[in-house]
């Protein structure tokens, strides 16, 4: 950098005492008021002007403009309300375009205070910043107002900046005190200066200076909130209005302040926190928050499910309810953690278009490896020490998850930390976790989720939900006794006669993580509300089929999250109450006794005797039922249900969002009487997202036969290629595009289905998992599941084929007639195409239609020629 060039300040005596700025400097004037600010910039613009130099202003305050509109000044407005992702963003963008050698001078970083709530965001933005500014040859302008900031937040701003004083004044007149002056130094130079004239004399006596800086010390301390940072500040507020007589005015006028600080920005949801969060409530939630900032959506939907249910003055929840102790990590920390570990300018490069997916994951990398400061250090003791040894789950909670329009499902990580060992190895655990939680955020699928919803340039803060696991030890595993997802609207009514609006349930024995995410080899227990007792399938061997054979659990011992066997289970006696979930199954226990096993008890987890008493499902479809007229929506509930010694369930909801649903919104007549040759395919239910009528203009066929042919990395081959024509052809608008492949679609096991990303299956307007019975090859009718979610909210429409079912017509011979345009489109991929087939329908004669209420599901050719 260019450091022998000397600057202006535009006072000829404030240049004697600092030696003249240099290129580089950032400078920082404590004042006391705006005016005391204005009064210094004003002379630097006009010096920096008359030297040619260029000056940008970069206005975002409430206060009265710093220097006025000219037409050699550029002029920069933002919004800082709008977070500061996006407005450290702005500012950064601003810096970059306009190079080096430009002067910058900015409005009062106070001003960001009643925007950010904390003093620590402050420090942040300055320390990202300044040192850009420096890097660029740039001489910029700062003001802070005393008795506005924490002395950590001050100190931060010192250790960046190169020039900092203090200006004040004493009886009258105006001094000036320089605090830091970098790479410079004179005998006077560090003393206070008093203005006289266009000059500023140094105070050479002791006599003098100790009556001014005495006097200015008394005047300048505030007591000991000062001390402290804005946020603790705003919460010391809250807490005396809450002790002392308040008018409900001034309470609700503090409960709406703190929920824009702490909940959210999305109004549907701060409107239902303002009509469920007392001051008290906010208060209590303050009073478990590691950091500042927001709780994020995950944690806000988890409070206020509990706080609507027992508000609910027409049922009793409190004795059917888990009580919460939940803690929360705010999302400050996630953007200090990145500022800290010296991330910021890959943050910022990642933010660009170009470098939005190829810069994640450097970024993502480095984020598993950052540390994190020792004052959060301290926030993560405590919560272990109050949580002891019980096991824990760190939830990823951002700021636009879990709202109306933007569930983000299963796009951030979340993970158990069994809390096992030494004090140190359990922190050492956790923060592991948190790392991987923070890193999330970079990954492909979150992205690609942000960048087709719109929202990659909006400001996305990562906090964390820490709960404890519900359950309870059984030998050495700890687990719930039941956990799933409940959805106050089921459009994946199977039956006609049953009701949408009555709600379902996806159920498992143990953690929840195979109710919520579609497991290979493995099926819950879906419950229409209205008719629990009744199943998707048909005959005990189907039952046996659609079971649930695995239990995710945590292992005390191994200190881990591991998958158990029912069988296993059984076998080592682990005292859990079959007879409440399970049946006997005599098919297994006779086949162990044939091959000399001791003889044991087997179960079936089927739930029957669970849901043959009314009082269970009656309870889960009341909570749904509540949480949905609260919201004014349908909702999706996770939860879990362990049984009191007088079989009594307690449910602990543990996450609630807005359920993104598709219905009998329009009305769909399906034709009669469609000749077979004109049928591509019809069934009888098996399909989810609502009515549909929608022209084809594309087909895409993975063959069954031939994909399980494959060898392990081909079909891995067969995921990519699938996700290159998502990208070159398919189009929910212009070019309307059936996916069908075998088994399940977004499977971790080839052997199961295609192992395929969402983002490689985002852009098709319908997605089909056909049966393919001799390769093992079986659909999972998901509802309720990370993956159902993602597709409603892509708008993708899905069915299950079961070609061998009698409700079931598949045209295989129609379909081979297509000539495959693979080759033409794609010639790279070319040896795949006895795989992969790929036909484009003339003028959209392929029709796809389905209607809920008859149940009633056809893909036919609208031509006569087919």
């Amino acid at each position: 950098m260019q450091a022998a060039e000397r600057v202006s300040t535009g006072y000829t005596g404030l240049d004697d005492i600092l030696d003249g700025l240099r290129i580089g400097d950032n400078v920082v004037l404590k004042v006391d008021s705006i005016e005391e600010y204005r009064y210094l910039v004003g002379p630097f613009v006009d010096q920096s002007l008359v030297a040619g130099k260029k000056l940008v202003y970069m206005r975002f305050g409430e206060h009265p403009p710093l220097i006025e509109p000219s037409p050699h000044i550029t002029i920069y407005e933002f919004d800082p309300r709008q977070g500061f992702e996006t407005f450290a963003s702005q500012i950064h963008k601003v810096i970059t375009d306009e190079g080096p050698n430009t002067f910058y001078v900015f409005d009062s970083l106070s001003e960001l205070l009643s925007a950010w709530a904390t003093d620590h965001m402050i420090g942040n933005f300055f320390k990202v910043t300044c040192p850009y500014l420096f890097e660029l040859d740039t001489v910029a302008y700062f003001g802070l107002i005393r008795k506005h900031h924490a002395v950590r937040t001050l100190e931060r701003i010192r250790e960046t900046t190169q020039v900092l004083i203090d200006v004040f004044k004493h009886e009258g007149q105006l001094h000036v005190h320089p605090l830091k002056v970098w790479q410079r130094s004179s005998p006077t130079m560090f003393l206070p200066h008093r203005k006289q004239g266009e000059q500023f004399m140094p105070l050479i006596n002791s006599f003098e200076a100790t009556d001014l800086l005495s006097s200015v010390l008394a005047h300048q301390q505030d007591g000991t909130s000062r001390q402290i940072d804005h946020w603790h500040r705003l919460f010391l507020q809250a807490e005396q209005l809450l002790e002392d007589p308040a008018t409900e005015l001034e309470q609700a006028q503090m409960v709406k302040h703190l929920c824009r600080h702490m909940i959210g920005r999305e109004e549907r949801i701060l409107a239902l926190a303002l009509r469920h969060f007392s001051l008290k409530d906010l208060l209590n939630i303050k009073s478990r928050v590691i950091g500042t900032g927001f709780i994020g959506g995950k944690a806000v939907g988890m409070l206020l499910a509990h706080n609507i249910l027992r508000q609910d003055a027409e049922f009793d929840w409190d004795s059917h309810l888990e009580n919460h102790d939940s803690f929360f990590v705010g999302s400050n920390v996630y953007y200090s953690y990145i500022v800290n570990n010296g991330l910021w300018r890959l943050f910022m490069q990642q933010k660009t278009a170009e470098g939005y997916l190829s810069s994640a994951g450097e970024l993502r990398h480095e984020m598993l490896h950052g540390n994190f400061p020792e004052a959060i250090r301290d926030g993560f003791r405590k919560m272990l020490d109050y949580y002891g040894q019980y096991p824990i789950i760190i939830r990823s909670s951002s700021l636009l998850e879990d709202g109306f329009g933007n569930a983000f499902a299963g796009k951030y990580e979340s993970f158990f930390c069994v809390n096992q060992g030494s004090p140190e190895d359990r922190l050492e655990q956790l923060e592991d976790a948190i790392r991987k939680v923070f890193a999330s955020a970079m990954s492909e699928d979150a992205l690609s989720y942000r960048l087709q919803r719109g929202l990659d340039q909006q400001d996305e803060q990562m906090a964390l939900l820490v709960q404890r696991v519900s359950g309870s030890y059984r030998q050495h595993y700890y687990f719930p006794e039941l956990a799933g997802v409940g959805v106050s609207y089921n459009t994946f009514v199977w039956d006609k006669g049953m009701d949408p609006q009555a709600g379902m349930l996806r159920l498992v024995l143990g953690l929840g993580t195979r109710a919520v995410d579609r497991v290979d080899d493995d099926y819950p227990r879906i419950v229409a509300l209205d008719a629990p007792q009744k199943r998707p399938h048909k005959g005990f061997e189907d039952t046996r089929k659609f079971s649930q054979r695995d239990v995710d659990l945590l292992n005390i011992n191994d200190n881990s999250l591991q998958t158990v066997s029912v069988l296993e289970l059984c076998k080592q006696g682990v005292n859990i109450p079959w007879r409440r979930y399970a049946v006997q199954d005599q098919e297994t226990m006779q086949l162990l006794e044939r091959r000399g096993k001791p003889k044991q008890d087997v179960w079936l987890l089927t739930f029957d005797q669970l849901f043959a008493d009314k009082q269970f499902p009656a309870l889960m479809q009341r909570m749904l039922k509540s949480l949905e007229q609260a919201y004014a929506y349908p909702v999706d509930v996770e939860f879990t249900v362990n049984f009191t010694r007088d079989a009594q369930p307690k449910i602990n909801v543990v996450q609630c969002r807005p359920l993104q649903t598709k219905g009998a919104e329009k009305d769909v007549a399906i034709p009669r009487n469609i000749p077979d040759g004109r049928t591509f395919f019809r069934s009888e239910g098996n399909f989810m997202g609502g009515n549909i009528s929608q022209p084809l203009k594309w087909v895409v066929w993975v063959d069954p036969a031939e994909y399980s042919s494959l060898p392990l990395t081909d079909k891995y081959e067969i995921a990519r290629l699938v996700g290159r024509i998502n990208k070159r052809i398919a189009n929910k608008v212009d070019s309307p595009t059936l996916l069908l492949g075998p088994g399940r679609w977004g499977t971790s096991t080839p052997a199961m289905g295609v192992p395929i990303s969402f983002s490689e299956i985002n852009n098709f307007t319908a997605l089909a998992e056909v049966a393919f019975t001799s390769g093992n090859l079986m659909p999972e009718l998901s509802f309720g599941s990370h993956f159902f979610q993602d597709l409603v909210e892509a708008d993708i429409f899905y069915l299950a084929l079961f070609p061998e079912n009698q409700d079931c017509f598949f045209n295989r011979g129609w379909l081979e007639k297509q000539p495959n345009a693979l080759e033409g489109l794609l010639p790279t991929c070319a040896r795949f195409k006895s795989v992969v087939k790929l036909f484009r329908v003339p003028d959209k004669n392929l029709h796809l239609m389905a209607d809920v209420v008859s149940q009633q599901l056809i893909c036919f050719n609208q031509s006569s020629e087919s």
